[in-house]
């Protein structure tokens, strides 16, 4: 206490409180004058260390002559709503102290005259997003805005740095220190297991012995369990639907409960069957990315205030949200990661010293395994690593963009303070000048046409603007995140529920019925923009969102293998679970954890093939692509194939005798390629890198395309850069994009990498225990979602069962 100022010091000893060491440890780095990353757990005051050298220099300041002028310190988070709420909890404390300090948030949400304001009268600290300070730094006042900056301050690192927002991020840091050459750079999570590695991100130059790493005290253990059916694990389903009653019970003993779920469909679905067993007609909520703005503030406001008992959420509050009476979090379907889990964890009982408490509830017996070894990690202490790569080349063009809007600049200059981002460290300096040859003439394809001759190199040397009219466009349309083309749900009065997924939207007649928002409605008309309904009683369909799935992460992968191969560890797991495992062993056999076992079987006049290969669905979805088309080249007739986390099923009508030859390397180095370049996975790839690059517009002044009007006009230059410049950035960017987000080639690479040395097949002659989950799949495709059709795969998956645990 002795080191804190009589302000703050002050207000410890009123709330009967004293300084955690870790957030004297902070002070004290911040005033060696290193960066830090403070690693720490949910509800350890992680908020307050990173903010306490801020405020205790801000105070020593004003007490060595007046308040600082201007801003001292910069927030940054991944989420708009995150920013909101720590400026709730730090504006408080501020108060309470008595300190003359001013802090605001800057996010998309933020009305234009308040952001003029902030950039002319800034407050001492500023909350605010990595696309929304990209924005601030395209200002030509920008310089003095910046120029006194002390302190950036990173929250949730985890959750962006090794993605596009983080290439942002850094390169906007990278600026900052090149206009405020003392600033510190503050990192803060709860999940990083390679701290060595955000460190080298941290750091300027990717000099990772100037940032100081600081241990948060570990927590108190938390209390988890799975929860199990009353009768048996079920063979098939993701979601934990069937426990929707036990789910009900466990809200109505506890005070409030989070409900997470893996996808927003999966979220509307399990808040109709809580509502459909909400007996005692307990108030609970829904929260998604979808909803509109006004739907989810008014959501987090009845949750901060106590008025809800539950609230179904997705990933959108994953994050920072600190509501005392959250003393459960339940998650549906498995966990995909631990890192993931132990974040979701720490919505539950906010406090370092009292125990979250957590349940999970499995899907399928594959997802029981994930469960227990997401359980098991935890346990250990073990969290799943994150992947850096380069940076991404659209990314930073829009950034060269943005700091040209600002002021010209000398290329050497900013090539440098570019390589000064860990990112773009190796970035070569003939590379960094074709990203400049394509923003000023679009590429060698595109410079006959104006519109993109966005920069100009002067007699002088110096790259600028070459017409305001660039700097509005940029402005309009900076940003990082490339939603699917969206339509704006909305009643004839025009309240605003929030978004659909056009492809969903367009699947709608009037009179269909969807669920949305918790409530039932029904079409009445769709135009270009939006969908227009009303509530109804009737039944309704669930949206549909695209994306990749959240695959489960390697960590877990791998775990589960060992399960296999360690019956000693059985004894933990519920009977069903137990002999499931037991009849395989005895029917076919349980791979080594190096092993990737292969089973081919007859069964209904089909052929079918199961590989074992754990390496997620975004993986098996291209595999099974692959591995059908090689299929059908050999004569096998395949008719299909399904994937799921842990395996890959296909059905032909001729039998597989040679697996091996299905899974030969050279399928990635040709096959591949040629499969991604015929595919529209590129095309999807080059719109959401021709957005972010600059190259088509998503707002005009006072109007805004339509999802059709942008994939259009991208799809038009993409056939126009595939015939006549096939090598061109963006194309290149796109490649990169295809390959490493929407395909998870490295984990494919590895997959058939392993399959060289370690295949283990299995010709049977019936189906097999282990295969029942995957082969279940393949009826759910062929039917319509409704309740005839789940009595109708549950029979299904029934006779598959009794077929396959046959003794």
């Amino acid at each position: 206490m002795a080191e804190l100022p009589p302000a703050i010091a002050g207000w410890f000893a009123r709330r009967g409180w004293a300084p955690r060491r870790y957030q004297i440890e902070m002070l004290d780095v911040a005033r060696s004058g290193a960066h830090a990353l403070l690693v720490a757990p949910t509800g350890a005051g992680k908020t307050l260390a990173g903010f306490l050298p801020s405020l205790v220099d801000l105070v020593e300041k004003a007490g060595r002559g007046g308040p600082h002028d201007g801003l001292h310190t910069l927030y940054v988070s991944p989420l708009k709503a995150l920013a909101i709420d720590v400026q709730r909890n730090l504006i408080d404390p501020i108060e309470e102290m008595g300190l003359s300090i001013t802090v605001e948030s800057r996010t998309g949400d933020t009305p234009s005259d308040r952001k003029a304001r902030q950039r002319t009268r800034p407050p001492n600290i500023l909350l605010t997003t990595p696309e929304s300070l990209s924005l601030l730094l395209s200002h030509p006042d920008s310089v003095g805005l910046f120029v006194g900056l002390r302190t950036i301050i990173v929250d949730e690192v985890h959750a962006f740095a090794t993605g596009k927002r983080g290439d942002l991020l850094s390169l906007c840091m990278a600026r900052l220190q090149a206009l405020a050459p003392d600033v510190r750079r503050v990192a803060l999570s709860a999940t990083v297991a390679d701290a060595d590695a955000y460190r080298a991100w941290l750091a300027p130059g990717g000099d990772i012995d100037a940032v100081t790493k600081v241990d948060g005290d570990p927590g108190a253990e938390p209390n988890l369990h799975i929860l199990l059916p009353e009768d048996r694990v079920p063979w098939s389903g993701h979601s934990g639907r069937y426990a929707a009653k036990q789910v009900m019970a466990e809200i109505e003993t506890h005070r409030t409960t989070i409900i997470f779920c893996n996808t927003r469909s999966l979220a509307e679905l399990i808040f109709q069957d809580l509502w459909a067993v909400n007996d005692l007609s307990l108030p609970i909520g829904i929260h998604h990315g979808s909803l509109s703005i006004e739907a989810r503030r008014k959501v987090e406001a009845a949750m901060a205030a106590g008025r809800l008992r539950a609230l179904v959420a997705t990933a959108s509050l994953d994050l920072g949200v600190d509501w005392g009476d959250v003393d459960l979090v339940i998650q549906m379907g498995a966990p995909k990661g631990a890192s993931r889990l132990t974040q979701r964890i720490g919505r539950a009982n906010h406090r370092l010293d009292e125990p979250s408490e957590a349940v999970i509830v499995p899907g399928n017996r594959f997802e029981y395994l994930e469960a227990r070894a997401a359980l098991d990690a935890i346990e250990a202490g073990e969290l799943d690593r994150d992947l850096f790569r380069p940076g991404a080349l659209d990314v930073l063009a829009q950034h060269v963009m943005a700091c040209a809007c600002a002021a010209p600049f000398e290329e050497a200059a900013m090539l440098a303070e570019v390589q000064d981002a860990l990112p773009y460290s190796a970035l070569p300096p003939e590379r960094f000048r074709q990203v400049l040859d394509y923003i000023a003439t679009g590429g060698y394809a595109l410079k006959a046409y104006d519109r993109f001759k966005r920069l100009t190199r002067d007699a002088d040397g110096l790259w600028r603007v070459s017409h305001p009219r660039f700097i509005q466009q940029h402005r309009l349309n900076a940003g990082i995140i490339v939603e699917a083309d969206m339509l704006t749900v909305r009643f004839k009065n025009g309240r605003s529920l929030g978004k659909v997924e056009e492809g969903f939207a367009a699947s709608m007649r009037p009179g269909d019925t969807f669920f949305f928002a918790g409530l039932s409605l029904e079409v009445e008309r769709m135009d270009t923009e939006e969908l227009i309904v009303h509530a109804t009683k009737k039944p309704a369909r669930i949206p549909t969102y695209g994306g990749a799935r959240m695959p489960i992460s390697t960590n877990l992968a791998d775990r589960v293998r060992r399960f296999f191969a360690e019956p000693d560890e059985w004894a933990r797991f519920p009977r069903d679970v137990h002999d499931w495992l037991e009849m395989q062993a005895r029917r076919s056999v349980l791979p080594r954890p190096d092993q990737l076992l292969i089973e081919t079987f007859p069964r209904e006049g089909r052929h079918y093939m199961v590989v074992y290969s754990f390496e997620g669905w975004n993986a098996h979805q291209s595999l099974g692509m692959l591995v059908t088309r090689r299929m059908e080249t050999a004569g096998l007739k395949p008719l299909g194939f399904v994937a799921s986390d842990y395996a890959i099923a296909t059905y032909s009508l001729e039998p597989v005798t040679d697996p091996a030859a299905l899974f030969d390397a050279r399928v990635l180095e040709d096959e591949f390629v040629d499969w991604v370049q015929q595919s529209s996975l590129l095309k999807r790839a080059f719109r959401e890198v021709a957005v972010i690059g600059g190259l088509v517009e998503r707002q005009h002044p006072g109007k805004r395309k339509t999802g059709r009007q942008v994939t259009f006009s991208t799809d038009l230059i993409y056939d126009v850069l595939r015939r006549y410049e096939p090598d061109h950035l963006l194309l290149r960017a796109a490649w990169d994009d295809a390959r490493a987000r929407m395909t998870d080639v490295g984990r494919l690479a590895d997959l058939l990498e392993r399959a060289q040395g370690t295949m283990l097949h299995r010709a049977l002659e019936r189906v097999s225990p282990l295969a029942v989950p995957v082969l279940v799949l393949i009826g759910r495709e062929r039917v319509t979602p409704g309740a005839a059709a789940d009595d109708a795969l549950l029979i299904e998956a029934e006779a598959l069962a009794a077929e396959a645990m046959a003794g």
